[in-house]
Formats: C-alpha cells, structure tokens, sequence
C-alpha cells in the first residue's frame, strides 16, 4: 500500500490518480474528510488527521510500502515553526510504522540550510529523514510551480503588467505541479532507489519571467503584456495586504532573494530524467489564461 500526504494538493491529487490508474492499492491523507471524498467514493482508503502530529500519522502511516511527503500550505503566522513540526511528526511516525520506503516533496535550494526562505524547512525535512535507519528515501527537488503565477492573476489585473519578485531575465526551471505528482507516482512504484538520493525535475524548458509575461499575454488578449520585477521593500508589504501572513511574506521575500543571487539554480545538467512534459504555453492556455479571463467575464 502507498499513502500519499496532501492528497487534494497541486502534486498529490494527480500522483493518487497515477497510483489508481496503475492498480495499486492507495491511502489518502488530509484534514478535512469532505475533500477527501472525491477519493473515498472510488473505495480509496482515507485518514483524517493533523500533519503535525507524530502519533497520528504514525497510524496513517502503518501497512505503507512507500510513502509520498510534503509539507502542506498553511495560513500559521510561523510557517518556519509548522515546517518544523510537520518533519518532526514525519520522522517519528515513519519510524515507528517502519516505513521501507519515502518519496518527499523538496525543492531546488534544499542543500542550503539558511538563506532560502521557506526551503529552509525542506532541507531539514531532507536531513531528518536522512537520518532513518533503513528508510529508503528519494527527495524530489522540482523548480517553481507554474501555478505559483496565480498569485499574480489579481495584481495582473489592476497593474496591466505582470509582477514578481524574480529578476526579468534569470532562466527558471518553470514546473508544472502535475508533472511531480506523476513522477512521483512512477518512483513511489518503481520503489527503485536505496539509502538517500535526490532527483532535481526541471521542466520542459528554462524560461524567463519576461517570456512567461509575452506567453501569458498572447493567451489574454494583451499582446504587449510587460514583466516588472518589484521591489523588495513594496513586494512584501504588498503581500501582507492580500492576506498572507507577515513571517510568510518575509519567507517569500527571502526565497526570491535567494533564487536572484543563485542559490536556488539547478545542480543537475538537464536529461530526460530531469525534464518534464507540460510547456509554459499549454499550461497557460490551458489552466490561466480560462481562469484569468472567467473572472474578467464575471468581474
């Protein structure tokens, strides 16, 4: 059996599809039973419980061949102290289920133990479970999540310009979210790696955020759409206005310092291992561009 963490989330819904798909027998894990089940009506075995308790998940974790990792997003005002909690709970209960084998979701940057915003708390989830005797553990290090752009959709639409943090020129290593779940159905599988082992997924391509605001453009309507890169000191600010937490906006603020001074820059030459399917262009096309212009419609 695989049990999959964050089983509703952008990585884990299509890796629980990819596992059903192929016959194997799946248990999903989430904190609210009624999101859950979509999962449950196709006889999928479901826990209810709080990620940041050990003996919880010890439980959700019992009978697992494999188990699928990842912090999930959370509105704490200490999001650093969440992560942290969430490992901890992670290491102990995959102990004491004896779990032979774990797929974590990690980021690249996760060799730094400072300076990287919330990747910080990836890293010491990489070094806790390290430290399993006997645990089998793949740390997946994808580049940003294309659906990270969502973020900028409301700004987007007062600015007339596509904002960020990140310098207009820097190649990123641009992913979309179901391209990980899928890799790591395959690996969670598979079950074909030993000891501690990191695997970086870099997409189809490197793309610029100047050429992520010409793609974007051309599928709104706004051929002549432009990039700003924000400055730090209104970025943050900015941030707090929506909503987010003051600690997570400084989090954030620090990840796309980390990413413009090169510390968040791929280890790996780019393979076929390393690169994944969906484009800029069909997920624009085909998730933001429809979501960018129904709300248009409907503003």
């Amino acid at each position: 059996m695989i049990v999959i963490t964050g089983a509703t989330g952008n990585t884990g819904k299509p890796a629980v599809e990819a596992l059903l798909a192929s016959g194997e027998k799946v248990r999903v894990i989430g904190h609210d039973a009624k999101k859950l089940e979509a999962f449950t009506q196709k006889g999928v075995g479901a826990f209810v419980g709080n990620v940041e308790d050990a003996a919880q998940m010890s439980k959700a974790f019992e009978g697992a061949t494999a188990v699928y990792l990842l912090i999930p997003q959370s509105a704490d005002e200490d999001y650093r102290a969440y992560q942290d909690n969430v490992s901890d709970a992670y290491q102990k209960a995959i102990t004491s289920a004896r779990v032979p084998y774990a797929v974590t979701l990690s980021s690249l940057g996760a060799q730094h133990a400072e300076r990287t915003g919330p990747i910080v708390g990836l890293h010491n989830l990489e070094q806790k479970l390290n430290s399993i005797s006997g645990l089998n553990v793949l740390h997946l290090r994808p580049g940003p999540f294309m659906e990270n752009l969502f973020m900028s959709m409301a700004p987007l639409r007062t600015m007339g310009l596509l904002p960020g943090g990140t310098e207009g020129d820097q190649p990123i290593a641009l992913i979309a979210a179901k391209d990980i779940g899928a890799y790591a159905a395959k690996r969670l599988q598979a079950r074909d790696f030993s000891g501690s082992s990191v695997q970086e997924l870099l997409g189809p391509r490197d793309v610029t955020m100047k050429e992520v605001a010409t793609v974007i453009g051309n599928a709104i309507g706004k051929p002549k759409l432009g990039y700003m890169q924000v400055p730090f000191m209104m970025l943050e600010p900015a941030l707090v206005q929506t909503g987010m937490p003051k600690n997570t906006a400084k989090l954030l603020v620090e990840m796309w310092k980390a990413g413009n001074a090169g510390l968040l820059a791929p280890q790996e030459k780019r393979s076929a291992e390393n690169t994944t399917p969906t484009t800029i262009e069909s997920f624009v096309t085909e998730i933001f561009a429809p979501a960018y212009l129904a709300k248009t419609a409907g503003a």
